[in-house]
């Protein structure tokens, strides 16, 4: 793994499930870790092969905002931690809200349900679609802003790995605009985007790597 940033904290997630299991049971109840368990395993179905733009595995993500989530954010909601597992299903696979409702429950399906970007319609563009979705999460609730929040902090805690300057760019830019304001939220959330706005303030500049800006 690449290292951070300047001052940036990492979460990185766990190596697999089992290295997850140990760490959580420090801070959940056992009933939540299995629960939790449970969750990952059937992400991993969904999500099956697919993989980041760095190359790593999928669920790398999902273990990552998890770890925000849980050690970050001291969440203990079992709805809201399993939901950082699943968040990308109805978005990125062919499982369905419904899918989550019959095996999670209807809370867990509602916050994935509030961060899954609408799938474009007839007449409508990518970028409009887009835009609306990230204005109605000002008006989100507490525990959808922290799901969404956690995601986006595992996307871009390592942005210079991306292996497109342009998309490191614009995905600079949108955090700062959209989301770096959301993170009010939560102190702690607060405090993690504005370091990371401050590392990776380059990228709104001339250059186009770590080592230039150094």
């Amino acid at each position: 793994m690449a290292e951070a940033v300047g001052d940036v904290r990492v979460f990185p997630g766990w190596s697999d499930w089992g290295a997850a299991e140990a760490a959580l049971g420090t801070v959940l109840p056992k009933r939540v870790v299995d629960e939790l368990g449970e969750a990952f395993a059937a992400a991993v179905g969904w999500h099956g092969g697919q993989t980041r733009p760095a190359g790593e595995a999928y669920w790398q993500h999902l273990l990552q905002v998890l770890d925000v989530l849980a050690i970050g954010l001291e969440v203990t909601d079992v709805d809201l931690l399993r939901a950082g597992l699943l968040h990308d299903v109805v978005e990125d696979t062919a499982g369905t809200r419904a899918d989550l409702v019959a095996r999670f429950g209807e809370r867990t399906a509602g916050l994935v349900d509030a961060v899954t970007i609408p799938q474009v319609g007839v007449g409508e563009s990518k970028e409009t679609v887009r835009a609306a979705y990230l204005g109605r999460l000002a008006q989100a609730s507490h525990d959808v802003l922290l799901l969404k929040l956690s995601d986006r902090y595992s996307n871009v805690q390592r942005l210079h790995t991306h292996p497109r300057v342009g998309k490191q760019r614009s995905y600079y830019a949108e955090t700062v605009e959209h989301f770096v304001p959301l993170a009010v939220v939560d102190e702690r959330l607060e405090e993690l985007f504005i370091v990371w706005a401050n590392a990776y303030s380059y990228l709104g500049c001339s250059v186009d790597t770590v080592e230039a800006a150094q």
